[in-house]
């Protein structure tokens, strides 16, 4: 007599990521709405939690225009947390706090650690998330230690300004969230300071290619053996940095100059800082931004958006659809067929999406700004950006909310969001049931 096996429901890795996103956003809006974070411009509990949600989901969009001017040194600290703890992750920071202090990490919470960093395997995942980490530091020290000298050499700030200016952007950077703390020019008056400028690209470059590509290239020292992954990333990350140079600048030939055109293609890649005032560029040119900020950074990474390899799945799709080929093949490699499913998943949801939310601030903010500025700002926020053309400050309460929830989809990704409807991990073991195919047709 053959036994049952009763199905075990546990929590969905993705609903506790999901909740732990949540948690860790209410509680660092609580934190900042505290009058020890805050100097004598109070910050209303509203915007404490979109600056929460914005610093979890390091996307950098802020309700207001300058914070140095609202957030005092612990409320910067604060800030500077929760960027940390969302970049890397809140479940890789749990876990890895864990390690430190000695505690067995069973197999379940290796499992939610493998769904964390977007890995397909539990095997060797510790001690992948004591590099990641590890790495993650050294590259923000030496951000930190760049930073340093170009504004308390060059720029000739005091020395505490150059440590906390310096640690604060190192971090805002490498985590792609956008933050500054030099006013509402964000980076204008920064932009001949080329020393500044390398280091804050270098790191929203290195955050931005994400981890496993960075140790694909230690380890490897060649382009030839790095993996189909780490070579997709690099060659898109670098097509689209000198496809949106070269755009900007003509687009905007007078107007702008070429190393601010440089600049502002790294920043596009979900950074979110600025040398130029964006509102001067051509309507060509900010179209050109809505696409480069919808790509995004590379997978497992600190950025946003649909991400580089999603894209280039497209275009390969694209392409061998036109030919009339019916695999995939790159670098002598063949992409599975699922990938290739789960890119045009990914890209259909986020464009849904982003017409709903677009629908919805329209509807709510009727004639107070145009279908670009809301756009942009939709956009900035789901591909966790954080550039604006002027609108986050002057949105309605319902409208920073919409924000609010546009980047946390942004930020945990359309996969995760789907990923919650899934039972598959609440089966053990369950019969497979298949069914005849039928065609449907199509276009």
């Amino acid at each position: 007599m053959n036994k049952k096996i009763k199905n075990k429901i546990r929590i969905s890795p993705f609903i506790f990521i999901f909740l732990s996103f949540l948690i860790v956003i209410f509680i660092g809006s609580f934190l900042l709405w505290l009058p020890i974070s805050q100097t004598e411009n109070r910050l209303s509990y509203l915007d404490s939690l979109f600056l929460s949600t914005s610093a979890i989901c390091v996307t950098g969009l802020s309700p207001v225009s300058n914070l140095a001017e609202h957030l005092n040194i612990f409320g910067r600290i604060i800030l500077s947390i929760l960027v940390e703890i969302g970049g890397l992750g809140i479940v890789s920071i749990m876990m890895f706090i864990a390690i430190l202090f000695g505690f067995k990490i069973t197999f379940n919470q290796r499992s939610l650690l493998k769904e964390a960093l977007n890995q397909n395997e539990v095997g060797g995942i510790v001690s992948m998330l004591i590099k990641i980490v590890s790495t993650a530091l050294i590259i923000q020290f030496v951000g930190f230690i760049l930073n340093f000298i170009s504004l308390y050499f060059i720029e000739h700030l005091s020395f505490a300004e150059s440590l906390g200016y310096g640690l604060f952007h190192a971090i805002s950077s490498f985590n792609n969230a956008g933050f500054d703390l030099f006013g509402s020019s964000s980076l204008i008056n920064y932009s001949n300071n080329y020393l500044f400028m390398f280091s804050t690209c270098l790191m929203i470059f290195l955050g931005g290619i994400g981890f496993i590509v960075i140790f694909d290239i230690i380890q490897k020292r060649s382009i030839r053996k790095l993996s189909l992954h780490s070579k997709i990333v690099l060659t898109m990350s670098l097509v689209l940095l000198v496809v949106g140079t070269l755009l900007i600048k003509l687009l905007n030939f007078d107007t702008i100059s070429l190393h601010d055109a440089i600049f502002l293609s790294f920043s596009l890649r979900t950074a979110g800082f600025t040398t130029v005032d964006l509102n001067n560029l051509s309507l060509a040119s900010q179209i050109i931004m809505f696409i480069l900020m919808f790509v995004g950074a590379g997978s497992a990474s600190t950025g946003g958006g649909i991400k580089v390899s999603t894209f280039f799945v497209l275009i390969l799709s694209f392409k061998n659809f036109a030919r009339g080929n019916k695999d995939i093949h790159v670098f002598k490699r063949q992409i599975p067929n699922d990938q290739v499913s789960k890119a045009f998943i990914l890209t259909s949801f986020s464009i849904f999406f982003i017409m709903i939310i677009s629908t919805l601030l329209a509807t709510i903010e009727k004639n107070n700004f145009n279908l670009l500025q809301i756009l942009f700002e939709v956009i900035s926020g789901f591909g966790t950006v954080g550039l604006s053309l002027g609108v986050t400050p002057l949105l309605s309460v319902l409208s920073k909310l919409i924000i609010c929830v546009t980047m946390f989809t942004g930020r945990l990704g359309p996969l995760l969001f789907i990923s919650l409807f899934h039972q598959k991990h609440e089966v053990i073991q369950k019969d497979q049931v298949g069914y005849v195919e039928e065609n449907v047709i199509i276009g």
